[in-house]
């Protein structure tokens, strides 16, 4: 099948100028520039206390290792992305219209069952993605082969996803002292029944300047876990007003802070800004896990009203509607700030 086909129908005609204006000469791909961004060994966490809160504090961000998930996994989740990306357009959207697997394209604005918040026809991003809520997989009966083995897949890293949030959760509770605070409660502010995974998938594009794969936003998250391309960069994070490249480096993975994570803390870490560039050479595919307190659990701290979860996510919503942008976290601020406008991931 040709490649095309697989693009969703705007999408087919800026790559059908890409494949035909190809500049052989173009090389965007795993170039050797140096990463600055903080590593944390999770089998050292506690050691390393000081580096640790440093990365939370001043990056939201930070590149994960010694993690325990197989690199055989981890690749094998690429590979099978990839693959079903690769089916049709009208394939996949068909195929993941009504089941708890949903597909989306072209923006990062979504509902609760994965569908696409539009807001406006030349108003989207160079993304397509998938939205796989974990509490859900056990119960899916998938139409397609290729879903199924992504399924079972999905289900074994679920688990070690689930252990490496909680283990940093843990840690982040007892350097933020609450150990008094009910959000020491891990099952109910690191929930494995909200998680969920998105794949996405950025196709390339000679011309960058056509917009963004994902434009700057934050992460509604506690903590987001990004397994992401080892070999074609893309990812940039906000520091110190400057945008850094996140390099690609297999058996890594990339963690960060979303905006349950800066209100528990008192806005002590960082819900770091990011974005997703166009790469020109090739597309690239990253597996995102998003970590969601429980539906009832209320994020309390001096900052912020008390609110939960799915209070945000509503009020993220209306703004997306009305605005045109996700507001994020100073809706919730008990003296508002001015309002700056934020895309909207999850």
């Amino acid at each position: 099948m040709n490649n095309l086909e697989s693009y969703p129908p705007i999408l087919r005609n800026y790559c059908h100028h890409y494949h035909h204006h190809h500049d052989s000469n173009i090389n965007d791909v795993a170039q050797d520039y140096s990463d600055p961004m903080p590593v944390i060994d999770l089998e050292l966490l506690e050691e390393e206390k000081e580096r640790f809160e440093d990365a939370c504090k001043d990056w939201g961000l930070f590149r994960l290792v010694n993690h325990g998930i197989p690199l055989t996994l981890l690749k094998q989740l690429q590979e099978e992305a990839k693959e079903l990306f690769s089916m049709s357009y009208e394939t996949k959207h068909a195929t993941c219209s009504e089941s708890p697997i949903t597909y989306f394209w072209g923006t990062p604005a979504l509902t609760p069952t994965g569908t696409a918040l539009c807001r406006g026809p030349k108003n989207f991003n160079w993304v397509e993605g998938l939205d796989v809520p974990l509490g859900q997989l056990s119960k899916f009966q998938p139409q397609l082969p290729k879903l199924d083995s992504i399924r079972l897949l999905l289900m074994e890293y679920e688990t070690h996803l689930s252990r490496i949030a909680t283990t940093i959760f843990k840690v982040m509770v007892k350097n933020l002292d609450l150990n008094n605070n009910k959000q020491t409660e891990c099952c109910s502010y690191v929930s494995r029944e909200t998680g969920m995974v998105r794949m996405y998938r950025y196709p390339a594009c000679s011309d960058t300047s056509i917009g963004w794969g994902m434009e700057v936003h934050t992460d509604s998250s506690v903590l987001s876990i990004l397994n992401q391309d080892d070999q074609v960069s893309g990812l940039q994070v906000l520091k110190d007003d400057q945008w850094l490249t996140v390099k690609p480096i297999s058996n890594t993975l990339i963690v960060n802070l979303g905006d349950m994570m800066q209100a528990m803390s008192n806005d002590k870490y960082k819900s770091v800004q990011h974005r997703v560039r166009v790469n020109k050479e090739r597309e690239r595919i990253s597996i995102c896990y998003f970590v969601f307190p429980s539906e009832g659990a209320v994020i309390e701290s001096p900052n912020y009203k008390p609110f939960t979860y799915s209070e945000f996510r509503e009020q993220v919503q209306q703004d997306v509607k009305a605005l045109g942008y996700k507001v994020g976290l100073p809706r919730f601020k008990h003296t508002q700030q001015p309002l700056a406008p934020l895309s909207n991931l999850v």
